[in-house]
């Protein structure tokens, strides 16, 4: 059998025996786009990235989608991503994804225009304290703000994230120095807005903006994922949003068939970029079913 498209989830989305509100999301966003492919006359089927049995030559593309485990299992992962590059091509690309994986890539899109927030990247292996680095960012940077935001420049679900305060730096400096020996991190001046107002993320396929969430963290948090209670409304962005979002598509290294653009107003009331999500981002179809179609239709019309 061969298959055009592979949309691809991890183990736990496979058959699962307990079922919740997250994972029957996780379920239906994956229907939702595994239908619309098949209604636009490809031959789709959903798949773990794992799976030991599946020829991967078998399909002529797979599509990421809710891999949400391979932050957990990095270096299986990227096995897996590399021999599995070369029996197909990936939705969106293979350049594309391992660029858009580290985070780093937000100082690729600064040089092209796109506002970010103040950030210094921390090496791995670097020698620097915790306390030497955010002073650093204070001189150098312009970091205003006695609160900073320290995280992995490989993560998701807010891994290792941790929202520090000047004075208390001492309390994560251990924690920095085994963090910073395993892999790259990287500082930022904590947003303000963030808390007060919320992050905007933007859906955009193919360049096309479809629909926006508003994601708002609960009471004394600052991270907006639900994973850590945070909720998310329903929300009708600007046509200023919406050009700040294409515009950050546009630059990156090729137009991603899919994208998200999360991005808030800044310390300064600056629209600025909180992440771009072109590798396995939640695109919440189920609030916008139609935007699935239009993801399978820019499949097709680019790839078939």
């Amino acid at each position: 059998m061969t298959y055009n498209v592979v949309v691809l989830t991890d183990p736990r989305y496979i058959n699962p025996q307990k079922t919740s509100d997250y994972i029957n999301n996780v379920l239906l966003e994956d229907h939702l786009v595994l239908e619309a492919l098949q209604n636009v006359g490809l031959k789709a089927i959903r798949k773990s990235w794992d799976d030991p049995d599946f020829d991967w030559s078998s399909t002529r593309f797979a599509l990421f989608r809710t891999t949400w485990d391979y932050f957990d299992r990095y270096q299986e992962f990227s096995k897996w991503f590399q021999k599995a590059s070369s029996q197909t091509q990936f939705i969106n690309s293979k350049q594309l994804i391992h660029w858009n994986i580290d985070k780093h890539y937000l100082m690729d899109l600064a040089n092209k225009g796109v506002h970010i927030p103040k950030t210094i990247f921390i090496e791995k292996g670097s020698e620097i304290s915790l306390k030497t680095a955010f002073n650093k960012a204070v001189q150098v940077h312009g970091f205003r703000n006695d609160l900073f935001v320290l995280k992995p420049c490989v993560s998701g679900a807010a891994r290792h994230t941790y929202k520090i305060n000047s004075a208390e730096i001492e309390n994560f400096e251990s924690i920095f120095k085994e963090l910073i020996s395993e892999e790259a991190m990287m500082l930022q001046e904590f947003q303000d807005h963030i808390v007060t107002e919320g992050e905007m993320s933007m859906m955009l396929f193919n360049g096309e903006f479809t629909h926006a969430v508003l994601k708002i963290a609960k009471p004394g948090d600052f991270r907006v994922q639900d994973d850590f209670g945070g909720s998310v409304h329903e929300y009708t962005p600007s046509k200023e949003q919406i050009a700040f979002a294409q515009k950050v598509v546009q630059a990156a290294p090729e137009l991603p068939i899919y994208a998200r653009v999360d991005l808030f107003k800044d310390n300064e009331g600056e629209w600025a970029l909180a992440e771009l999500e072109i590798f396995e981002p939640e695109l919440w179809f189920r609030r916008n079913p139609s935007a699935a179609t239009t993801l399978a239709k820019a499949i097709k019309s680019r790839f078939f």
